[in-house]
């Protein structure tokens, strides 16, 4: 229990300490979008290079990656519905929707919340690629066709994981693991030197992007505001443990992993691809906002009872 509150308050320290950089404008106003650029494109991806390389193919693929998925898709069908019977929402919103309920943080707050909690990025990688393989394609294909933008390239769904830094370091660090190779240390050192500040960095940005959200603002989406945070940080944890323990027979460590990684809040690419469709996009910020604080909790709850 000491080490889970110990891991948590680190965590949120730093967030607190960005929030304050973000609020005294330490900075300036484009600090924080500068530390998610350098977090995302340089120090996280060197992370999961140095700690995937030396991984081992066991850690990557299993039952825990199949618990995580199926709680995405039971989540996100469960706010399809609820969506659908209460405001016959249109194929675009939905989709939204169920990426705000089901598509988690795997990134800005994974990676730390993987480094601290569960003591292994690794963890991290087999969900990040999931969403960056198969999810956000699928969520594309369908707000171009949904939003009248056409029929979706395959070229530029193809393209996408090609574009994601965070996916080339995972998949890097899997090819150097899967070829047998063991790189010296002077090779692996500067990734893991850069890869060291990644989770600092990303809790500092996180922090900075709190600073003057109002995401109890009422509305006409506030049931499904509600009901999208009680998914991601309430229920999806909950199935994951369930299909987890009874279906797949987990428990330990790769147990607490597969609840852990569900419990992640809302991903803030959610708001990016909604504010790109022009579909939902406040709707989509707050219930980011609101799962990460959720979550925190949900989160400290999982790991003192799991862990």
């Amino acid at each position: 229990m000491l080490q889970v509150v110990t891991g948590f308050a680190v965590i949120w320290v730093l967030v607190l300490v960005g929030y304050l950089v973000a609020r005294f404008g330490l900075l300036g106003d484009a600090g924080q979008a500068t530390l998610t650029r350098l977090a995302f494109y340089v120090l996280a991806p060197a992370l999961m290079v140095s700690t995937l390389a030396r991984s081992s193919p066991g850690r990557i693929f299993t039952a825990a990656l199949a618990t995580f998925v199926l709680s995405t898709l039971a989540v996100s069908a469960l706010h399809v519905l609820f969506a659908r019977l209460r405001h016959n929402r249109d194929v675009a919103d939905l989709t939204v929707g169920a990426l705000a309920a089901g598509y988690v943080n795997a990134g800005n707050l994974g990676i730390p919340i993987a480094a601290y909690i569960l003591g292994d990025v690794g963890f991290i990688a087999p969900v990040l690629m999931f969403q960056v393989l198969l999810a956000s394609p699928t969520a594309l294909a369908v707000l171009d066709v949904a939003t009248g933008e056409g029929r979706p390239s395959w070229r530029r769904l193809a393209a996408l994981p090609l574009r994601n830094p965070l996916l080339i370091g995972s998949a890097a660090g899997i090819a150097v693991m899967l070829s047998g190779v063991d790189p010296p240390r002077p090779v692996l050192e500067p990734f893991a030197l850069l890869g060291g500040a990644a989770v600092p960095m990303t809790l500092l940005a996180l922090g900075m992007s709190l600073r003057g959200s109002r995401p109890l603002r009422s509305g006409p989406d506030a049931a499904e505001r509600g009901a999208a945070v009680l998914l991601k940080s309430v229920v999806q944890p909950l199935l994951a443990y369930l299909i987890g323990r009874f279906l797949f027979g987990l428990d330990g460590p790769m147990l607490l992993a597969a609840v852990v990684t569900s419990a992640l809040p809302t991903a803030q690419n959610v708001y990016v691809f909604a504010s790109h469709y022009g579909r939902n996009a406040p709707f989509a910020r707050d219930v980011i906002v609101l799962s990460t604080a959720v979550s925190a909790v949900t989160l400290v709850v999982v790991a003192a009872l799991l862990g």
